[in-house]
Formats: C-alpha cells, structure tokens, sequence
C-alpha cells in the first residue's frame, strides 16, 4: 500500500524569482545543498531535517515539482563553510566569500527579517547555519 501521507514541503528561498530560479537549478543537477539559518527553525519551532527524509520541492506557484531526500545535514559557524558547500548550491559561485555575500543580501533582506520577527537581523561569522545536501530521487 503506498504511502498517502503529504510530504512535507521543501522551500527554497521565497516565492519569486530567486525561487524559481533555485528550483531549475535543482532539476537541472547544478544545486544540491542549501543552507539556512538555525536562527529560522527556532523562530518556526521546526526539527532539523533527518537523512532520509523525503520533501516536495515547491516552485513559486505552490506546485511540487520533484521529491528530494535529505542525504547530510551539518550545523554550523557560518564563518566555516567551505568552497565545496557553495559551489554544490549551483548558483554559480567559485569564492566563499562571494556566496556569502549574496546570501548575507538575501538574509538581510526585508523578508527574512519579517520572517524571523527581527527587523534588525543580522549575520557575522558566529551565527549558526543548516547545510543540508539532498538529492532528487523523482520528478512530478
């Protein structure tokens, strides 16, 4: 009997282009890790994602694309990811330094801040961050 549970929802950043973009980028093979702040699943009251578990990529409509399994999952210092982490996001990046430059822009946004119920929310090489690698293991 197959499983008729929903899969919980895997998002990428927020709807709009950067969404869609990242998605393409997950079918296309080019992105396979993300990375979040912890500081977001305190603010929701969510677990980490265990290896194993499975998600529906969502695209900016609300429409599930492909399922994705959770492979690794690392916490920590943001002052310590490595080359190798930015690079597997497919967002084209060759220097830490400049993907973190773009994901400071996108953490210090209004929407993240809204999101995280701090409008003075900021990063530093301290702050705490997910780094979750995942695969597609179907696309819908």
């Amino acid at each position: 009997m197959p499983n008729s549970e929903p899969l919980k929802p895997f998002l990428l950043a927020f709807p709009g282009p950067l969404r869609d973009r990242l998605v393409n980028a997950v079918l296309s093979g080019e992105k396979v890790s993300t990375t979040g702040l912890l500081a977001e699943y305190e603010v929701e009251r969510e677990e980490l994602p265990p290896v194993g578990e499975r998600s529906a990529l969502i695209d900016s409509a609300g429409v599930e694309i492909a399922v994705v399994e959770v492979t690794e999952v690392r916490v920590l210092r943001l002052g310590d990811v490595d080359l190798q982490h930015a690079i597997d996001e497919g967002e084209g990046h060759t220097s830490v330094a400049r993907w973190r430059t773009d994901h400071e822009g996108f953490w210090h946004g209004e929407d993240m801040r809204e999101a995280l119920g701090d409008p003075g929310f900021t990063v530093d090489d301290d702050t705490m961050i997910v780094a979750e690698r995942f695969r597609v293991v179907e696309r819908l």
